[in-house]
């Protein structure tokens, strides 16, 4: 954001609903959680709010982030001028079965995404380890491969991050996301997972639907969304490029993995003003 900022551009990193110092998630309704109530948090609480004269604006998204902006653009492109996504590449909807079922299917049901459906189970699993360690394991994870919770082991199964958390992750930024999420707790993050069955039925008017908007894709080399089967395929041949046919270029990062945000700052800020310039 500093970068962009001292460029001459308003940058915004928003709260998602249910995390960081957002107030009055419903957390115990699952519906609410659904990509049409956080897109419309997005155009609603965040871009109308901010400037409601501004026509559009250049999105850069990571992760959830990144499923979110799809959806934005999908819904209502008028919004955006264009779009820098890291990490998660859109994925068409299939009309056969949702994501839930989709990754049981090639994963098993230790999965994360399987452990995550079942409401306030993984919360209590992980509440024994305290927030900072919960979170320590997920923001350090590089692993190439899924990500298994396997019941009642918690957090055990995921590899130790190491000692120093070196540039990936300070102990300051460390403490910072756990005392958020101190006040939050995970429900609500949760909450993202267990709604999407809801999406995949909500999604259906879109299903064969393009995203039209000036796209740049980045990537990590060893990102696991990278690794998962077909992705590779999909991304670097010509299905990306026919579902978003307005994408420009596709960067996959060397040595790098999920957080490559993070992992290569200075990298990745180029990246993006290079791409956001030209418009």
């Amino acid at each position: 954001m500093v970068y962009l900022a001292e460029r001459g551009y308003r940058a915004v990193a928003p709260d998602l609903r249910g995390y960081g110092d957002t107030t009055g998630a419903p957390v115990n309704d699952i519906s609410k959680f659904s990509l049409f109530h956080l897109v419309v948090d997005l155009i609603a609480a965040l871009l109308e709010a901010i400037d409601p004269n501004e026509d559009n604006v250049f999105v850069v998204a990571h992760d959830w982030g990144a499923i979110i902006a799809w959806r934005l653009f999908l819904f209502r492109p008028d919004k955006v001028k264009a779009l820098v996504n890291l990490s998660v590449h859109f994925s068409p909807r299939n009309p056969h079965m949702n994501w839930v079922e989709w990754f049981k299917a090639l994963y098993g049901e230790d999965h994360y995404i399987l452990r995550f459906q079942i409401p306030g189970e993984i919360e209590a699993e992980f509440t024994p380890y305290g927030v900072k360690a919960v979170l320590k394991k997920f923001l350090t994870f590089r692993g190439p491969g899924p990500s298994y919770f396997p019941k009642g082991k918690g957090i055990d199964a995921v590899p130790d991050a190491p000692a120093a958390l070196s540039s990936l992750l300070s102990e300051e930024g460390l403490d910072y996301f756990a005392c958020k999420f101190e006040k939050t707790g995970f429900t609500g993050p949760v909450n993202y997972y267990r709604a999407l069955p809801l999406n995949w039925e909500l999604k259906a008017p879109w299903t064969g639907a393009q995203v039209k908007v000036p796209t740049k894709f980045i990537v990590g080399e060893f990102d696991l969304v990278y690794r998962i089967p077909g992705a590779k395929e999909y991304i670097n041949n010509d299905g990306f490029k026919k579902d978003v046919p307005l994408l420009e270029e596709v960067v996959v990062v060397e040595s790098a993995a999920h957080f490559v945000n993070q992992e290569r700052p200075d990298e990745i800020n180029k990246h993006i003003y290079e791409f956001i310039q030209k418009f």
